[in-house]
């Protein structure tokens, strides 16, 4: 939780400090800073101790650890579910989410600060919700909230394509990203708690190496899709798609009722255990 909430904070700092120099410095000497920037934070890594942890050596079989961590997740059918929604979700969202800077200068059209300024407000909601998780992380289904981030960005996102081409359009579109930013920790955050206690510790690496993969993969494949899509039905439509999409992902994971009763039955079986 710790390390979603900084990295909320520098997600608000970036694309103000990005705009900003965009403004007064030449597109190389952006760059450069980026080499810059590389470069310092490889340095302040080397002088940060890391700790060696002991234990038993285990020789690492990359096919058969795969297998075994597909295997051990396709029998958990409630979180396997979950996981194939959750890739669903990835497919629909990523080719909105990677325009963002085209639906404010493009539709809207704003500025590079404006552009710069949804991108804080997202994470400043984000950072919010992680505050709400943190202070109230107790939860008897967490699968609830789940679905209730499912329905705060399938109509936030939704109704964004919805506005109207202009300056109070993209008022609009700044409110509704705030509820949207605070709906996302909520999604990422309780899904990976429920993951963490769904299996001990020697298994957990090979099952978050599957989930993490099927997340992943689908992502840059709605990339694929987002130029051209854009290009055919405009910008505005593929938010469109994107929350109606949010919005089917939740309702078949409350139809499917292992995966919505996932927590209830998760919970007994273990403490809760809180994700740093």
């Amino acid at each position: 939780m710790v390390s979603l909430m900084v990295q909320s904070a520098n997600m608000i700092i970036s694309p103000a400090l990005g705009a900003f120099l965009f403004a007064v410095l030449p597109l190389p000497w952006l760059i450069l800073l980026d080499v810059l920037g590389a470069i310092i934070g490889v340095a302040l890594l080397m002088v940060v101790h890391i700790p060696t942890i002991t234990h038993a050596i285990e020789q690492v079989h990359v096919l058969s650890d795969t297998k075994l961590g597909l295997q051990q997740l396709i029998k958990n059918r409630g979180l396997w579910a979950i996981t194939i929604i959750g890739a669903l979700f990835t497919l629909l969202f990523m080719p909105a989410a990677s325009l963002y800077p085209l639906m404010t200068m493009g539709y809207f059209h704003g500025t590079v600060g404006q552009a710069g300024l949804i991108e804080m407000v997202y994470a400043g909601g984000m950072l919010t919700g992680g505050a709400l998780i943190s202070l109230f992380g107790k939860w008897s289904d967490r699968i609830k909230l789940v679905l209730l981030a499912y329905v705060v960005i399938g109509i936030t996102i939704g109704a964004s394509g919805l506005l109207p081409g202009n300056q109070t359009g993209f008022y609009w579109f700044v409110a509704l990203n705030v509820l949207a930013g605070i709906a996302t920790p909520f999604f990422n955050t309780l899904l990976m708690a429920m993951i963490q206690q769904s299996y001990p510790p020697q298994q957990l690496g090979r099952i978050m190496g599957i989930i993490n993969a099927l997340l992943s993969l689908t992502g840059p494949v709605g990339l694929i899709f987002a130029g051209p899509l854009a290009d055919a039905i405009g910008v505005e439509k593929l938010f469109i798609i994107a929350g109606v999409g949010t919005l089917i992902c939740g309702l078949i994971t409350y139809l499917f009722p292992q995966a919505r009763q996932y927590d209830q039955h998760l919970q007994p079986q273990q403490p809760t255990q809180s994700v740093e």
